[in-house]
């Protein structure tokens, strides 16, 4: 990202912000008809302590060194959360002009693969900053993303990306029951990776790939809206073995890679449980997910035995497990654009 357009970025940061506050909310008396939402830029100067021709250079990016003191006073003064106030200060760091050396491709170390391999009863994904799928275990890749190439992660030039597969991909689309929330969560874990990556061109490129092709993305893009999604909980329509509620956590990797690693378990002893037990019987009879610089045509006889996965009593392929019927295919969501 340039100079020129990470001020842009500060700028629409700054004013999609000012737009959401009342002025009743921040003690100012309202005179007259308001043309544009939410706080005046003098108001908001005044609120932070600083000049209004100060603010209005900054947001409209001609001053670009603003101190520590005067940007937690505008993130005060806007009410931002803790991720608002980390992504403001990201906006507000100049650039970084350094000529760098061509990146080389990303990859998991083999130690986490290793780590991930193991966890046969619990979907596993390592991914890069910009949600390319690094490597996965086979309940990972058989929950997220069973009709894509298990051996796709360990070739780097068509390596999954999550949040290109939720937008253009109709198979992800129809994966995820709730998808217009998911695309949210993940659009505004995006902006903060941006911001606090501008010199990424990978990742530049990847946005605006995704505004071209996306009128959702592009949507989404637009409100500026920021989120560290950590944890939470996803419901999926999964084709072979229905619904399953489960919870996500993303860890990040202590080894300035910026690798996550994220994984989805299920409360116990409920259906969701048992759906996730199937699921992972059906990813050990299909055999381990090769690493990179393996090969992928040794395989190893008896993965179910070695798996650990049993298989829940009762229960046969493409049920629902949580009325019995038979799992049937989801129907493809017309998502609209939030606002």
């Amino acid at each position: 990202m340039t100079s020129e357009a990470s001020a842009g970025a500060l700028g629409e940061f700054l004013r999609t912000r000012r737009a959401r506050v009342r002025p009743e909310d921040a003690g100012i008396v309202s005179y007259g008809t308001r043309r544009v939402p939410g706080l005046r830029r003098e108001e908001l100067a005044q609120l932070a302590g600083v000049s209004a021709t100060y603010y209005t250079r900054l947001e409209q990016g001609q001053s670009r060194n603003a101190s520590e003191a005067v940007i937690e006073a505008i993130a005060r003064a806007l009410g931002l959360d803790d991720a608002e106030r980390a992504h403001l200060r990201d906006l507000a760091r100049p650039v970084r002009t350094a000529r760098r050396r061509p990146a080389r491709p990303d990859t998991a170390r083999p130690g986490t693969v290793q780590l991930i391999g193991a966890m046969t009863e619990v979907p596993a994904v390592v991914l890069g900053r910009r949600n390319e799928v690094l490597a996965w275990n086979a309940l990972g890749h058989a929950l997220l993303a069973g009709h894509v190439d298990r051996d796709a992660p360990t070739r780097p030039v068509d390596r999954p990306n999550l949040i290109r597969m939720l937008f253009l991909d109709p198979h992800t689309r129809e994966l995820y029951a709730r998808w217009d929330e998911e695309a949210e969560h993940v659009v505004a874990s995006l902006r903060l990776v941006a911001g606090r990556h501008r010199d990424d061109r990978e990742l530049a490129e990847l946005v605006g790939e995704l505004i071209l092709k996306s009128d959702e993305f592009a949507a989404l893009w637009s409100r500026h809206v920021v989120r560290d999604c950590l944890s939470g909980r996803k419901l999926f329509r999964h084709p072979e073995v229905g619904e399953l509620e489960l919870d996500y956590e993303v860890l990040h990797l202590p080894d300035g890679t910026g690798h996550r690693l994220l994984t989805y378990t299920a409360v116990p002893d409920t259906a969701d449980a048992m759906a996730l037990r199937l699921l992972a019987h059906h990813a050990a009879q299909r055999g381990p997910v090769p690493s990179a610089g393996s090969d992928s045509s040794a395989g190893r006889s008896g993965p179910a035995a070695r798996s650990g996965a049993a298989v829940p009593p009762r229960l046969r392929p493409g049920r629902d497990l949580r009325t019995g019927d038979a799992a049937r295919p989801a129907r493809a969501t017309s998502a609209r654009p939030t606002a």
